[in-house]
Order: structure tokens, then C-alpha cells, then sequence
């Protein structure tokens, strides 16, 4: 445990913004899940569209870096061109 004042204090904010990252990362996961679940059926426009912009805030705001959103948004939009395309 730190004795410094400013550092203990640090050490609460730090612990405020983990939490809140785990929850955006957390759901980050469940929206990409549920795209990739609904494929071929009549919602998975929504569902892809409720991904790619939980993926796009998230990169905004720092919790993910920007790469790593367009590389998990190509991913996904891959898997729904693929998947749902007649043949």
C-alpha cells in the first residue's frame, strides 16, 4: 500500500477506470458475439451495426487502440459476407 497521499488517490482513479474498461471490453465481446450469432438471420444487420460502433467508441475514448478496432470490424465483417452470402 502506497504512503504517499497523491499516489493513494492515484491508486482510486486507477481502480475506477479498470473497472469501467472491463465493462466496455465485456461488451465489446457480447455485441461481436451476438453479430457473429445472428448470422443469416433477419436482425444481424442491427446487431453488426450495434458492433462496429461499440467497437468504434471504444477506440475513441482509448480503451482499445484504433488497429485493433479495424482489425476486429474487418474480422466481423468478414465472417457476415461470408457467411450469409447465398451459394
Amino acid at each position: 500500500m502506497a504512503n504517499i497521499k497523491s499516489q493513494k488517490k492515484r491508486n482510486k482513479t486507477n481502480a475506477k477506470r479498470a473497472a469501467r474498461n472491463k465493462a466496455v471490453k465485456s461488451e465489446l465481446r457480447t455485441r461481436v458475439k451476438t453479430a457473429t450469432a445472428s448470422i443469416g438471420s433477419d436482425h444481424n444487420d442491427e446487431d453488426v451495426r450495434l458492433a462496429v460502433k461499440r467497437l468504434d467508441m471504444a477506440a475513441a475514448k482509448g480503451i482499445i487502440h484504433p488497429n485493433q478496432a479495424a482489425r476486429r470490424k474487418s474480422r466481423l465483417m468478414r465472417k457476415v459476407s461470408t457467411d450469409s452470402s447465398p451459394t
